[in-house]
């Protein structure tokens, strides 16, 4: 099954000259779902890790599925003050504006293996700000596994510049 084909684009969404790649259409097809979760699976399977992490809040919808079939620990990596417990934070940079993950102190134990999971990767902002969270609790990023690839936006090759294991299940352009 081709995977691009059960993703929706929308122009000028959120804001004029954005290209949006809508994982909606492809959650809705139990089918599509299924076959994009075995094929997340079938990456993951090539990286030791202990827990898996998802960024907030498309990412959960994959990384909850992968976690409950594998048996691995799932981890939320939240936005700002959604955590009620001590918590681990990083600013960083979004195409349009600043913003702030975090994750409970607790979550990670030191030298743990952590697989990441998120829908799409564009920049990369996001997903460093990640890894980085991670690697304050001294625990090491396995891989970073995204549904969608913004390929022309740089994010997967400045992951793979800096060292960590990238996969993508479907490539398409930026805006």
């Amino acid at each position: 099954m081709d995977l691009k084909e059960h993703i929706r684009s929308i122009q000028d969404y959120p804001k004029k000259g954005i290209l949006f790649r809508d994982i909606t259409t492809l959650i809705k097809n139990e089918k599509a779902f299924k076959e994009c979760i075995d094929q997340i699976i079938k990456r993951a399977e090539k990286f030791k890790f202990d827990k898996i992490a998802a960024i907030e809040s498309r990412g959960f919808v994959f990384a909850s599925a992968i976690s409950y079939i594998l048996g691995k620990p799932f981890i939320m990596l939240r936005k700002k003050n959604k955590l009620p417990a001590e918590v681990h934070s990083v600013d960083f940079q979004l195409e349009y504006g600043k913003a702030t993950i975090e994750v409970h102190k607790d979550s990670f134990g030191k030298n743990d293996n952590v697989l990441i999971i998120d829908d799409l990767i564009a920049t990369g902002g996001t997903a460093e700000a990640a890894a980085k969270l991670i690697e304050m609790s001294e625990s090491k990023i396995s891989a970073f596994i995204f549904v969608i690839n913004l390929f022309d936006l740089g994010g997967s090759d400045n992951l793979q510049k800096k060292g960590y294991n990238v996969e993508c299940l479907i490539d398409f352009p930026g805006h």
